[in-house]
């Protein structure tokens, strides 16, 4: 039963130890995926200096690297107590080997001394022959041999604990060692932190002695923001008129020939009647037919059907199309393959005047320099437009939603393109001054805003 709880004990040993180096090798990754962050928001943060001349846009580079930095402490700090808790386990298995060793070395120091008081030949030799019968001096054989056997394998087992414990007492040694250096690492990176919270301080003292000039920067990316916001409503309500005309064409048509029809089927039965009423004038004594009372066809009515563009008149497969745009809300995926969204939707405040407020009508996404902007589900391109002389937007319909991608610098499809989901739509623009690559992404229901950011995948 010991032997049994000691084996237990070391397989979930094992296992822990397994477990806690896998999570060592995940967080290794991860510190190296924030080191290498840190060297392109570092490499960034440089240029920036060099070009911009408003202390803004530094700040909130400055932001992003000192956030970085944090979880690069904070990794770090897993990794320790991760480290601190193999060399617990190290320990505890360096200490039960020393138990085991001493209770072997005791017994095997006894057999020693009582191999040694009965080493002579004779003794063996009596201690056989003084047995009562042959199968007694057979037990007695089978008994020296076995216990012979028994010496040299608990010499070995002896030898094999030393050897285990030499590897212990290495391992320990080496963690040690690993840990002293992430202790360094630790207070190094905290030293790093502190500086580039007092280079962020000097910054945010910049600015706020800059506030008049900031306010009146911010109106004006407002007012180019509101004015883009615009064109993108006339273009919304320019395709909403669309598809109503195109469905209240529709309607008409078949409202045309089912009219149609019901005016052949009253003739043809109106011709029937006459030709029945010609053939009863034959017969004498036949009584006489009532003729069939002609009633006047009723005027179409001549008023033109109103066309909304506010709201889509959904035909059946534009539902279909809209249901399944619903259906997928949370599940979206981003529209760039790598980024994270750095302006929220609606009302956002300013870094550091959090009086100042930036409404935003979707959300901004910073990716990589060169990504490429994709669809986030099937649909039509409704529309292709330029918002400045260098970037341009894509719109695209799924029955009354519309989703819009802004920034882009190139265009990879045209008015009336059917997309899928994830088909790339055109290459966003980086800025020149700053270096970020910022896609801005839109959701409407019809004419009204929606917040991407509980429509995009986690």
């Amino acid at each position: 039963m010991p032997k049994f709880l000691l084996s237990l004990l070391f397989i979930c040993t094992t296992s822990l130890v397994w477990s806690q180096e896998s999570q060592q090798e995940r967080l290794e990754q991860r510190k190296a995926q924030i080191q290498q962050e840190i060297k392109e928001n570092e490499r960034l943060l440089q240029s920036v200096k060099k070009k911009e001349k408003s202390a803004v846009s530094v700040m909130a580079i400055q932001e992003k690297k000192i956030a970085l930095k944090e979880n690069l402490i904070k990794t770090t700090e897993k990794q320790a107590k991760l480290l601190s808790n193999d060399m617990y386990i190290n320990q505890v298995q360096i200490n039960k080997l020393k138990k085991e060793l001493a209770i072997l070395k005791e017994d095997y120091a006894k057999m020693i001394v009582k191999s040694y008081k009965s080493r002579s030949e004779e003794s063996r030799a009596m201690f056989l022959l003084s047995s009562k019968n042959f199968q007694q001096a057979y037990k007695r054989l089978q008994y020296m041999k076995q216990y012979t056997s028994f010496r040299k394998i608990q010499g070995e087992e002896i030898q094999g604990k030393s050897k285990e414990l030499v590897v212990y007492n290495q391992k320990l040694e080496v963690q040690k060692s690993a840990k002293q250096k992430l202790i360094e690492e630790k207070e190094k990176e905290r030293q790093s932190l502190e500086q580039e919270k007092k280079e962020q301080e000097k910054l945010v003292n910049a600015i706020k002695k800059d506030k008049n000039k900031i306010a009146n920067d911010i109106k004006k990316k407002q007012q180019e923001a509101k004015a883009i916001d615009r064109q993108i409503d006339r273009l919304i309500r320019q395709a909403i008129a669309e598809a109503n005309r195109k469905a209240a064409a529709e309607r008409a048509k078949q409202k045309a020939a089912a009219t149609a029809a019901a005016k052949e089927k009253k003739a043809a039965a109106l011709a029937a009647a006459k030709e029945l009423a010609n053939a009863n004038k034959t017969t004498k004594n036949a009584k006489p037919i009532a003729k069939p009372v002609e009633t006047e066809e009723e005027p179409e009515p001549t008023t033109r059907e109103s066309i909304s563009s506010t709201k889509i008149d959904l035909t059946p497969e534009a539902k279909i199309v809209s249901d399944n745009f619903r259906a997928n809300k949370g599940r979206l995926p981003y529209p760039v393959e790598r980024g994270k969204i750095t302006l929220g939707f609606g009302y956002q405040p300013h870094p550091v005047y959090k009086s100042l407020m930036v409404h935003n009508s979707g959300v901004e996404i910073t990716t990589d320099q060169g990504a490429t902007a994709r669809a986030v589900f099937d649909g039509v391109v409704t529309s292709v437009f330029d918002l400045t002389k260098v970037t341009k937007a894509v719109m695209i319909q799924h029955g009354d939603y519309f989703t819009v991608y802004q920034n882009l610098s190139s265009v990879n499809v045209s008015m009336g393109d059917k997309v899928s989901r994830k088909q790339a739509l055109g290459r966003i623009r980086s800025n020149g001054e700053t270096g970020k690559t910022v896609l801005k992404f839109l959701i409407y229901q019809n004419t009204s805003y929606i917040n991407p950011a509980g429509w995009l995948s986690n």
